[in-house]
């Protein structure tokens, strides 16, 4: 029964009692003697056949946000970037969370709101939960960072439309192999949290693991070579050269030639003489043009394969310990999102020597061409026949 209901069916009830009715209905419904009178009222006169109302016309409580006109305004100064570290602003250095808003409303205002009033409120002004983002370069921005930007823009837009593979690569950070703890938080029975070591470094030499990552842009997949050895400029070429074999061969049959983004620093290096021997190669045993396109210093973050490929692993298995190296191939190949990513993983169990030089005479063999404007940041290699 509703509201309007269930004071008439009590105050029926206290008239068939008859004398001491109102105290009797009242303990044992729980409902307070005046709301109890009313429908009393409303059974003498009628009113309850007139009306369809639960309630009177601007009858119950009022909002808290009638009551207190100035609310948001008050969540407002409390919230709002601008005052953040102001000393006037009673959460100058705790985490805005809302129980912490409700808490300093209450010590400055003297006003109790219920939390789900303060998230509302939040809502109407246009707040929500963010995390950091790091898009801010430290030091001058690149002059020509523009630039590159829309000339990979472009670049890619053309070999999208001709049906040529756009690729992203990069290396993820290494990740320790072991019953070590991982960050994130997953849902498991109260107090039976999973154990892990209570050290990330113990005595004995870590094993670690460097997933090497290839995102397509043209149809949202992505191959993950999972390297055991050094992250090189070798390693890094072996990674696109599984992916074409496995997926890129498969999915793009009518390809010639293939673009590759990626940063400026570490295994894939724009100054690493290796990096262009070992592209050349890839030429060479693909028998396609290998176009490579590097972002801009500092600008790392922009790189898609970050965005669309190593979030998502990190997010799937966040709190979970990569016990072995089997456990780490299984949480990549089955890391998806609402998009349709699909992702393959391989073990590569190659060593990768480091401090490998390229002489000037086998530099010489590199058939390189810049393309342009930004010619060190833009290259390409045609397959040797020979």
């Amino acid at each position: 029964m509703d509201e309007k209901q269930t004071r008439i069916f009590l105050a029926g009830c206290a008239n068939e009692i008859g004398r001491g009715g109102l105290k009797t209905v009242s303990k044992i419904s729980g409902v307070s003697p005046p709301t109890i009178i009313r429908g009393k009222k409303e059974l003498k006169s009628g009113e309850y056949l007139k009306e369809k109302r639960v309630r009177k016309k601007g009858g119950g409580r009022k909002k808290t946000e009638e009551i207190y006109p100035d609310l948001p305004e008050w969540i407002e100064e409390i919230v709002s970037p601008e005052t953040y570290g102001n000393p006037e602003n009673p959460l100058r250095w705790t985490t805005k969370s809302l129980r912490k808003i409700q808490e300093a409303i209450l010590t400055k205002h003297h006003v109790y709101i219920c939390i789900k009033t303060v998230a509302t409120i939040l809502k109407k002004l246009e707040y929500s939960l963010q995390s950091n983002r790091k898009m801010l370069q430290i030091g001058e921005n690149h002059p020509n960072r523009d630039g590159q930007f829309k000339f990979i823009n472009d670049k890619a837009k053309e070999f999208i439309e001709n049906g040529q593979p756009v690729i992203s690569v990069d290396t993820k950070k290494k990740e320790i192999i072991g019953n070590y703890a991982n960050k994130g938080q997953e849902y498991r029975p109260v107090k039976k949290p999973k154990l892990v070591f209570d050290h990330d470094y113990p005595e004995d030499e870590l094993v670690k693991v460097a997933p090497y990552g290839v995102y397509v842009s043209n149809d949202n997949t992505a191959f993950v070579n999972l390297g055991t050895s050094h992250d090189t400029s070798e390693f890094a070429a072996e990674s696109i050269y599984r992916w074409w074999e496995i997926m890129g061969k498969v999915n793009f049959p009518e390809a010639t030639k293939i673009m590759i983004n990626c940063d400026c620093g570490g295994s894939n290096s724009n100054r690493t003489r290796l990096w262009k021997l070992e592209m050349q190669h890839l030429a060479d045993i693909t028998g396609l043009e290998i176009h490579v396109s590097h972002l801009p210093p500092g600008t790392s973050k922009w790189n898609k394969v970050e965005h669309r490929l190593f979030c998502y692993i990190s997010a799937n298995w966040k709190a979970v310990p990569l016990i072995d190296i089997e456990t780490v191939v299984n949480l990549i190949s089955n890391t998806t999102t609402s998009k349709g990513l699909k992702v393959i993983c391989e073990i590569d169990d190659n060593f990768y020597p480091t401090g490998i030089k390229i002489s000037d005479d086998e530099f010489k063999y590199i058939d390189c061409v810049k393309i342009g404007d930004f010619g060190d940041w833009n290259y390409m290699f045609f397959p040797n026949v020979n």
